[in-house]
């Protein structure tokens, strides 16, 4: 049996049944990473001898407390990855980037303590974009991460390490934070469950800020259900966080197998354009044609303003990095400003420009009023239908160096998924199948913590389908 090749649902039941230890389950995922770790590069550290401490004490729980340890810890044994935007305590964080390459943080992020509470094990620290800056992997100051699926192509970004991580069987599941699209693309070109969940639905507190009103924390896992029983450990209130919701958080693992009859369904008319890969296009149509079979009623919609999200993103993003990055500065924190990697200065420098005397009016306060005319129509939609189908990308996995010279080709990846952050909504990437053996991702939106209803419809996609069951070849 391959060990690291099973869902977390398959791994818990082997655990409970005494099929393996959790000492097995990490030493197979560290035999994993050092197979392939070298064609991947999805780690910037590893945790190998704290792994391996961990799983032995966490098979000494089951041995003491039997099977019910496992309500109190679901994630009891399980071998997991943290992007490397997350504080993690007595293990270094990065952010991708050399200008705090020796920073071991004092505490957890709320998430990871959460996660450890549950009884997971970090194996280590995942790749990114510096800063998550990125939509591919390639902008990380420890070199690019490479798709599982094809080494000559990208993974997608920022959370590039955590996609091939979890695709190759490094690890089980692995958190991400998502701006603009940093969880959803990597998990479209890995062939992964991806959740954005709502903003404010899971904390950001300890993890490296982004863009502070568009950032999320999300994960990606091989299954739905794996994606649910995360989310029902990582959301909720925080106190250390104001921008947390309190709102319950539903079991959503127990609604999964519910049907999906009557469900209204909107495609928006804008995300089907012309620059889309005719193939991918294809694909999304005989996705939705499978919805319908399940039950789902199709209605066409428009989100009118999605034109121009894109171009609001990238005013109000970059204005709030500026802001974020600027106590870098060499002198309280990290090493010195020069060593910032291009595309950090590229955002630095937009922003800067963007909130400066005579230029505020005329392009960030534009574009923050834009935002709310996206958000409202979503708010409009979400009228009409339950949810709003569309492809994760226009485009396949791009070849490693492809757009790297081009910055706007490189933003254009995430226009089907940066309008989600601008509107706070929840958006879950489901595989929808392969072309020409490349991965490609479906997108599920839905209204703020709808996130229940995201996993409902996925998982009857998923079930019908079984695109998870297809393993990279490395």
């Amino acid at each position: 049996m391959n060990l690291s090749n099973l869902t977390i649902k398959e791994a818990t039941l082997g655990l409970k049944k005494k099929k393996f230890s959790s000492n097995q389950l990490v030493k197979a995922c560290l035999d994993k990473i050092k197979k392939v770790e070298k064609k991947l590069n999805a780690f910037i550290t590893i945790n190998e001898n704290g792994a391996i401490d961990q799983a032995n004490n966490c098979d000494l729980y089951f041995k003491k407390f039997g099977e019910g340890i496992f309500e109190k810890k679901p994630l009891l044994g399980i071998p997991i990855a943290i992007k490397d935007l997350f504080s993690t305590k007595d293990l270094k964080t990065t952010a991708g980037s050399i200008i705090i390459n020796k920073y071991i943080p004092p505490f957890d992020a709320t998430v990871v303590k959460k996660l450890k509470n549950a009884g997971a094990i970090i194996v280590g620290k995942t790749n990114e974009d510096a800063w998550g800056h990125g939509s591919s992997g390639e902008n990380s100051d420890h070199g690019p991460t490479r798709n599982p699926y094809n080494l000559e192509r990208v993974p997608g970004g920022s959370s590039s390490g955590s996609g091939a991580a979890v695709a190759s069987g490094e690890c089980f599941m692995a958190t991400g934070t998502d701006t603009g699209s940093s969880v959803r693309l990597p998990a479209a070109y890995c062939n992964l469950v991806g959740i954005k969940p709502t903003y404010g639905r899971v904390s950001r507190y300890g993890i490296i800020a982004m863009a502070s009103s568009f950032d999320t924390v999300g994960h990606l896992t091989k299954t739905v259900y794996d994606n649910a029983l995360t989310l029902e450990i990582t959301a909720g209130k925080d106190s250390y966080d104001a921008t947390t919701v309190p709102k319950d958080v539903p079991k959503y693992t127990h609604y999964l197998e519910k049907s999906i009859e009557g469900l209204k369904i909107g495609i928006p008319e804008e995300y089907f354009i012309s620059g889309i890969d005719e193939k991918v296009e294809n694909k999304i149509l005989s996705a939705i044609k499978q919805l319908q079979k399940l039950g789902g009623k199709v209605n066409k919609i428009s989100l009118p303003h999605t034109e121009y999200a894109m171009a609001t993103y990238y005013i109000l993003v970059p204005s709030e990095i500026s802001s974020n990055l600027s106590k870098f500065d060499g002198i309280r924190y990290g090493d010195e400003r020069e060593l910032f990697g291009d595309e950090a200065k590229r955002r630095i420098m937009l922003g800067t420009y963007t909130l400066s005397s005579g230029y505020y009016d005329a392009y960030y306060l534009k574009a923050a009023k834009v935002r709310t005319l996206v958000k409202r129509d979503f708010e409009e939609a979400f009228k009409k239908v339950d949810v709003l189908i569309a492809p994760s990308s226009p485009t396949l996995p791009f070849k490693i160096g492809e757009k790297a010279a081009d910055p706007l080709q490189m933003y254009l990846s995430d226009i089907f998924l940066c309008p989600v952050n601008l509107a706070g909504m929840p958006s879950l990437n489901v595989p929808m199948g392969f072309i020409d053996g490349l991965p490609v991702g479906m997108q599920i939106i839905g209204q703020q913590f709808s996130e229940k209803l995201l996993y409902q419809v996925a998982y009857k996609y998923e079930e019908a389908t079984q695109y998870y069951k297809i393993s990279p070849k490395i």
